[in-house]
C-alpha cells in the first residue's frame, strides 16, 4: 500500500500536488487543513482520505486522532504529537511542528512527520511524504515540493 501523507496545508495546495498524489492508494492529512474546501481537492483525486483535526481547524467534525492496525502495525494519526507514544502503538504520524521527522524512540516506536506544505520551518522546503506499508515493514520518503 502506498500512502501520500500531508500536514499543515493551511489553505494552500501547490498546483502540481494533486497530480502527484494520483499514485496513492490512500491520502492521510495530519491536520491544519483550515478551510474544508481544500480537502475536497484531495478527495477529488480518488483514493480514500483520512484527516485529523489540527489546532487551526475549527469544528469540522474531524477526529482529533485516528488509531488503526494495518499489515501488523499499529498506527496513531494525530496533529499535535503526544509527549510519549501511547501503549500499543508502533507508528505515530503527526504534523504541527512544520518540520519533517523520521525517528525511532527507545521503545521502538517510529515517529513520522511529512513536513509542511504551506510554511515549513528550519529552512526546509515545503514537503509531503510517501509511506509504503507492507506486512511488518514501512518505507518513508520525504518529497520536497
Amino acid at each position: 500500500m502506498r500512502i501520500a501523507v500531508l500536514a499543515d496545508t493551511h489553505d494552500h495546495c501547490p498546483p502540481d500536488l494533486p497530480e502527484r498524489l494520483r499514485a496513492a492508494d490512500e491520502i492521510w492529512h495530519l491536520g491544519d487543513v483550515c478551510d474544508p474546501k481544500l480537502l475536497t481537492v484531495f478527495e477529488g483525486i480518488g483514493p480514500p482520505v483520512r484527516v485529523v483535526l489540527g489546532n487551526c481547524d475549527w469544528n469540522h467534525g474531524w477526529p482529533r486522532e485516528i488509531r488503526f492496525e494495518q499489515d501488523g502495525l499499529r498506527f496513531l494519526l494525530v496533529h499535535i504529537p503526544p509527549a510519549r507514544a501511547p501503549l500499543e502503538t508502533d507508528v505515530v504520524l503527526h504534523g504541527h511542528t512544520h518540520v519533517a521527522r523520521d525517528e525511532t524512540d527507545r521503545r521502538g516506536v517510529r515517529w513520522l512527520n511529512p513536513g509542511c506544505i504551506s510554511r515549513p520551518r528550519g529552512g526546509a522546503p515545503p514537503s509531503f511524504a510517501w509511506l509504503g506499508i507492507r506486512p511488518g515493514r514501512l518505507d518513508w520518503r520525504i518529497v520536497p515540493l
